[in-house]
Parts: structure tokens; sequence; C-alpha cells
């Protein structure tokens, strides 16, 4: 191969590294602008501001979001504990995790601390938190007992646990759970049952959400 040659395949395959960069790039864009619009529409009916009130959140406290996933309750949640406080964003999910740490990186909020979770096992410090939400995604959880036991290790006692979920409904695509299933196992589990709300949130052709608030003794 001739010295031109190589300088020539050099060259492409340095403009492709920089055309796939680029593409990666824009899709990044793309999807943070898709996010943003998609949290802008869930704010008209999701009633944030209500799951927020239940978890009887203070400045200064350590927040675990349980099922994170890109954030759209972690970065409410941190506006409210302030910069005194902490917010433990885990999920499954590494994509969705690093769409949250570019977003956190985007508006400044250093209180966020992300945390690639298991199945049965969200990885939270023993006795390090004052309250867990649990948005919609319990009803993704294969064994709900070891995550309970785990979550119930991790908060303080007096520390809330409110789950966010949706029940049997017209959608009918497998992503529910009945509130009563959850208040049971809770009750089980060790957790006291302090409030629930069903249905809390009703959609045209949605599954009904439901709150559950719980406390450890």
């Amino acid at each position: 191969m001739t010295v031109g040659s190589r300088r020539l395949l050099l060259f492409l395959a340095g403009a492709i590294a920089i055309c796939g960069g680029m593409y990666v790039v824009f899709s990044a864009i793309d999807t943070l602008r898709t996010l943003d619009l998609v949290e802008a529409e869930r704010n008209t009916w999701q009633r944030s501001a209500e799951v927020l009130r239940a978890l009887d959140l203070k400045e200064g406290n350590t927040v675990a979001d349980v099922g994170c996933g890109a954030g759209y309750f972690t970065l409410k949640v941190s506006t409210v504990v302030g910069s005194p406080g902490r917010v433990l964003a885990v999920d499954l999910r590494r994509l969705s995790l690093t769409f949250l740490w570019i977003r956190t990186l985007a508006r400044s909020p250093h209180n966020v601390h992300v945390i690639v979770g298991e199945d049965d096992d969200p990885h939270l410090p023993p006795d390090s938190v004052d309250a867990v939400l649990i948005a919609n995604t319990y009803h993704e959880f294969r064994n709900p007992r070891a995550m309970m036991a785990h979550i119930l290790s991790a908060l303080h006692s007096g520390g809330r646990l409110v789950v966010l979920d949706r029940g049997p409904g017209p959608a009918v695509d497998g992503h529910e759970v009945t509130v009563e299933t959850v208040a049971k196992e809770l009750d089980h589990g060790g957790f006291a049952i302090l409030d629930r709300e069903d249905p809390f949130i009703r959609r045209s052709g949605d599954d009904p959400w439901w709150l559950l608030v719980s406390q450890k003794p």
C-alpha cells in the first residue's frame, strides 16, 4: 500500500468517525428535546405537586427515586431538597441514567447521584434516606419482597415511601398492579400504611393511577 493510499484510508476513517460522532450528538439532542416536550405534557395531568407533598420533603433531605428513568421526578425533588439535600436516582437502564446525567449537567443540580440498580436491589445504603418514591415502576418489580426489604433498610425510622402506579383499566397492557396488592405487600414487609388515593389520576384511554403513602415505623 502506498503512502497516498494510507493517508486516504486514514482520512476516510476519520471522516466516518466524525460523522458517527455527530450523529450520536444530534440524536442525543433530539432525545433531550423530546423529553422536555413529553414532560411538559405530563405536567398537565401527573399531579406531581401532590406527589411531592405526599413525600413530606424538607430542604436538606436525602430522597431516593427508584425507577427514576430520565428524571421526571428526580429533577423536581432536587429543587425541593435544595443544595444541602441529595437525590439518589436509581434505575436498571443505563441509557435512561445517561440522559438524566446529561440533564443534570445542563441544569446544574449538583445534588443528584445516579445509581445503577438491580432487579432485586436498588443499592441504597442502610439507614440513609428520608423518603423513597417509586413512580410507575412497582409493577415492573420481579421480586417486590426483596426490593421492599432493601428499601425498608435504607429508610430512616419515620421515613416515607410513596408508591404511584397504575391499576387495571382500559389500556390492558400488563403495566398495572392493584393498590390492594401493593398495600398488602408493604404491610407484610413492615411498612405502616398512612394514606391511599384510588383513583389518583383518571385519563381517557389510560389505566387509572393510584397513590399509596406508607412509613417506616
